[in-house]
């Protein structure tokens, strides 16, 4: 049995057990208590009313009110004595079927009739398990007791709280064994959309599919959308940790060709071969990697890949890159041919710092890595390509390609 299955019972079980209890002490304590009042509120009508007619016509009358209010009504001269009274009164009541051991109007009473007032009486018959209710009032000269039995609640009210008991722990049973039932319908959804929300903790972007039509549903497709926001959005932050990795080794990698090329040069000044172009080479090799330490620090911004296009002369650029790395090639031993079969313009759309880019990064390797003497480029174009090949007396080499359209 699950938590809130057990929750869920224990405390429909103290519910109902309260219910149970408060219905108990209502029953033993308040409703015998209700009963006589209700009954009190009845008879004080019926006098009232009675009260109203002559006496001939009450008199007449008396069989059809016994009949129509199940009470009993007497009645005796109020010019009687105290005994007579009192006699002729019991004596009427008991041809009625009222059997009363304890019945007695005092002279107090009597004095309070004659003034026309109203007197009230309960006689309890305890061996009769049984009360008589009594309403005395005076119409035209006499006496009238309108009054009515009343059983004994307290055994009759005692043996409607067993058969309640009966009741309500058969409720009980029921209703624990449906509680079960409707919690675990309850706990098993709870339990998927736990489970999916484990899995998506541990990023696998699970969905949970739950039809109940109620809040759990509406739950589930909450869940469900979070799911497909966070896989997106991972998948999007890992796209973007990609692209940060690449360009940190692409930076890198740039960042030496410029290095080794200013201490090539930075060699040839120290050796006396500067021909009066060394350190404009060096200066423009300190600009491009203030360039490329400028771009590390935009896409730390920005942490993004960002690529502006524009119309680049790829025949000039490649000469320019080419005569950068030529004294280079030359300190290294090594002789650099150059095929150059590209018109006097290439045009190309590109974006020139990373253009630019790739043109150091093969040059530099073909610098680092050749075997042999000789390191040959090639340039020409295949219909509306650019086509770029470096390549040593040992390998194909590497080819690169440009679309002269728009990439």
């Amino acid at each position: 049995m699950s938590k809130l299955t057990r929750k869920l019972i224990v405390r429909i079980t103290a519910a109902l057990c309260v219910v149970f209890v408060l219905s108990f002490a209502v029953n033993t304590y308040f409703l015998p208590k209700y009963f006589l009042y209700q009954k009190k509120h009845k008879l004080a009508e019926l006098v009232s009313g009675l009260t109203a007619m002559d006496i001939g016509p009450l008199i007449e009358q008396i069989p059809a009110i016994e009949e129509q209010n199940e009470v009993t009504i007497a009645y005796a001269p109020l010019s009687d004595p105290v005994n007579d009274l009192n006699s002729g009164l019991l004596l009427l009541l008991n041809r009625k079927g009222i059997a009363l051991s304890k019945f007695w109007l005092t002279e107090e009473s009597i004095a309070l009739l004659r003034d026309g007032g109203r007197v009230n009486k309960i006689y309890d018959q305890t061996k009769l398990k049984s009360s008589f209710l009594a309403n005395f009032v005076t119409v035209g000269g006499s006496v009238f007791v309108i009054g009515e039995s009343i059983t004994h609640s307290a055994e009759t009210i005692r043996i409607v709280n067993h058969f309640n008991a009966y009741i309500w722990i058969g409720m009980l049973l029921l209703l624990i064994l449906l509680s079960a039932l409707y919690t675990a319908r309850i706990v098993k959804p709870l339990a998927t959309l736990n489970e999916t929300a484990e899995a998506i903790s541990h990023l696998s972007f699970t969905k949970a599919d739950i039809r109940t039509g109620d809040e759990i549903e509406t739950l589930a497709r909450s869940i469900n959308r979070m799911s497909d926001k966070l896989e997106a959005s991972h998948r999007s932050l890992e796209e973007r940790n990609a692209n940060l990795r690449t360009f940190i080794a692409d930076i890198s990698h740039e960042l030496k060709t410029p290095l080794s090329l200013i201490r090539v040069y930075t060699s040839g000044l120290q050796d006396g071969l500067d021909d009066g172009t060394y350190a404009g080479v060096i200066r423009q090799q300190s600009e491009e990697m203030a360039g490329l330490i400028e771009r590390l620090l935009e896409f730390s911004r920005l942490q993004v890949v960002s690529y502006s296009m524009e119309a680049v002369d790829f025949h000039r650029l490649a000469l320019e890159t080419l005569d950068a790395y030529s004294i280079a090639f030359e300190q290294q031993g090594l002789m650099l041919e150059i095929e150059n079969r590209l018109p006097e313009t290439a045009w190309v759309t590109a974006d020139r710092p990373k253009l630019e880019s790739v043109l150091h990064n093969v040059l530099s390797n073909a610098l680092k890595y050749t075997v042999g003497s000789r390191v040959n480029v090639g340039m020409r174009t295949e219909r509306n390509t650019v086509c770029f090949r470096i390549s040593n007396e040992t390998d194909i080499g590497d080819d690169a390609r440009w679309d002269r359209g728009g990439h």
